[in-house]
């Protein structure tokens, strides 16, 4: 999860950017899958890296305390610092992807409401975020470049992770953006990070920490989140560019579907906006279904090697 504020000060994009964006989304309301678009690269370019979402404070504290989630994923409650800010978070990690949430009040701005969420998706190779900027360049998006540190507590910031946006400072509920790890902050020992598989590895499973193999959860494999349809427009192009494939819903969200996660984004107002529902992949088979209700949510582990994590609507 990055907060860059600086971000949103850059100049608002083209009139003409934004039709470009609203088309991606539009059409394919005839039917309940419709209009699949196959991906614009040879091969995926980008991959399912995290999503955050702001849940309302009982389920944040209930998550945050939960003794259940420290056994069944890599847990982690953590404060970091970068690009001037600084966040508390509640992690699920696994192999190669997670999941982290706020509670009402944690964040900033427009950023600390229910429903705030946001997703980024992430290069596995050195360069390829450079690949899918250019590829959006020549379809007539021009993308917003930041580049975000990190502080270890001593004052001294570490390059941790180039971005690309397709829009500037407007969003409602949802910032989604592309990623790629730098090479200066998988050399800092303190990163804890893994040698590299290949030249030019920048990749998930090298980022974060092996602690999953000792928990159920093992990745993420799909993940739900209502989405304003304006918020909505600006992920649709990072996703066919990076590779995935994207079908419209009826509903006016899609389904993007590459790399080994699923990931539906439904068109709802605001106050219908926030993280709906998780799947993950266990390490392990279980015999039977096990349900854990933490806060307004339900955890159903089981039977197999799934798990799925649902969230109620704000009441």
């Amino acid at each position: 999860m990055l907060i860059n504020r600086t971000l949103r000060t850059i100049t608002v994009l083209t009139a003409a950017f934004t039709v470009a964006l609203t088309g991606a989304v539009a059409g394919g309301a005839s039917a309940s899958v419709a209009d699949e678009t196959q991906p614009s690269t040879d091969r995926q370019l980008l991959f399912y890296n995290h999503a955050y979402s702001v849940v309302d404070k009982e389920t944040a504290d209930a998550v945050e305390n939960s003794e259940y989630l420290k056994k069944f994923a890599n847990f982690e409650v953590r404060t970091t610092t970068g690009g001037g800010f600084s966040w508390k978070g509640r992690y699920l990690k696994g192999r190669e992807t997670y999941i982290e949430l706020f509670s009402e009040g944690d964040l900033p701005g427009q950023d600390a409401e229910f429903g705030s969420a946001g997703l980024a998706v992430s290069a596995e190779r050195a360069g390829d975020l450079a690949t899918v900027t250019e590829r959006l360049k020549a379809s007539g998006i021009t993308p917003v470049p930041y580049r975000q540190t990190r502080d270890f507590g001593d004052g001294v910031k570490v390059p941790w992770f180039d971005t690309i946006r397709t829009f500037s400072d407007q969003y409602e509920a949802f910032d989604p953006w592309a990623m790629e790890y730098l090479p200066e902050y998988f050399a800092d020992p303190r990163s804890n990070t893994e040698p590299e598989s290949f030249p030019g590895d920048v990749g998930r499973e090298r980022y974060l920490p092996d602690d999953y193999r000792d928990r159920l959860m093992r990745d993420i494999t799909a993940i739900r989140i209502g989405v304003p349809a304006r918020d909505l427009a600006t992920m649709v192009p990072l996703l066919r560019t990076g590779g995935f494939t994207v079908k419209s819903l009826a509903n006016g969200g899609v389904v993007a579907t590459g790399g080994g996660t699923r990931i539906q984004l439904d068109s709802v107002a605001r106050e219908q906006a926030g993280l709906k529902q998780v799947d993950f992949v266990l390490n392990k088979s279980v015999a039977y279904m096990t349900e854990e209700r933490i806060g307004r949510s339900t955890l159903a582990v089981g039977p197999g090697a799934r798990a799925v994590w649902t969230f109620d609507p704000r009441p």
